[in-house]
């Protein structure tokens, strides 16, 4: 079972960088084979259809971003049946400095990931059996309603969707809009601050009564 999971891990790896490079026009079995130095076949193998390899990608970019998220002390996992305890000021400082390195993670040796992630929902949106990619979003939304419930925002249901759809468009505007022109590099110092800072002030503005 380890073996298969591994090898299922190595071909959604390959898959990823194809999806990168070239969007899913360059989603192949064939493809996919040769990126991961496999013999022609073997994605056929284990991913049968096209869409299974689509979902495979799906699961393998949730699993490395929760696996950022952990190593930040981020949420990255359901929340807890009980409210956890009360956010300060402090706590949503050191939130946003994590959050600062996450994502100009994602922005560097992440790159890959957050194109492939782009590129499949960009397909999600005509083909609907895809729509799973969007249950990593929602959990993420769930997370940030009790962060901000714990910090004592008003609504922070409503808030705490709006926090994950700003901070999703900040990525998108480092990465490929035209924040990228005028944005520190990513992976600099620079960046990082300048993206923590942004996000505090989100945190800051989502928070005030």
């Amino acid at each position: 079972m380890a073996g298969r999971t591994n090898r299922v891990a190595l071909l959604a790896d390959a898959a990823i960088e194809l999806l990168a490079e070239g969007g899913m026009r360059a989603l192949t079995h064939r493809a996919v084979d040769a990126r991961a130095g496999l013999p022609p076949g073997s994605t056929s193998a284990y991913l049968r259809t096209r869409q299974a390899l689509i979902e495979a990608v799906v699961r393998r970019l949730a699993d490395l971003d929760r696996a950022d998220l952990a190593a930040r002390e981020l949420p990255a996992d359901a929340p807890p049946p009980t409210p956890g305890p009360a956010l300060t000021g402090a706590d949503l400082d050191r939130l946003a400095d994590g959050a600062g390195e996450v994502l100009d993670r994602w922005l560097t040796v992440g790159r890959s990931r957050t194109l492939a992630r782009y590129a499949c929902l960009l397909e999600s949106v005509h083909r609907p059996e895809l729509r799973r990619i969007l249950e990593h979003g929602t959990l993420l939304r769930v997370q940030a309603r009790d962060l901000l419930a714990r910090a004592g925002a008003p609504d922070p249901d409503r808030r705490g969707d709006q926090l994950v759809a700003f901070v999703d468009g900040l990525l998108f505007d480092r990465l490929v809009g035209a924040g990228a022109l005028s944005a520190p590099t990513p992976g600099t110092p620079a960046s990082r601050a300048d993206l923590a800072a942004a996000v505090r002030a989100l945190l800051r503005a989502l928070t005030t009564t």
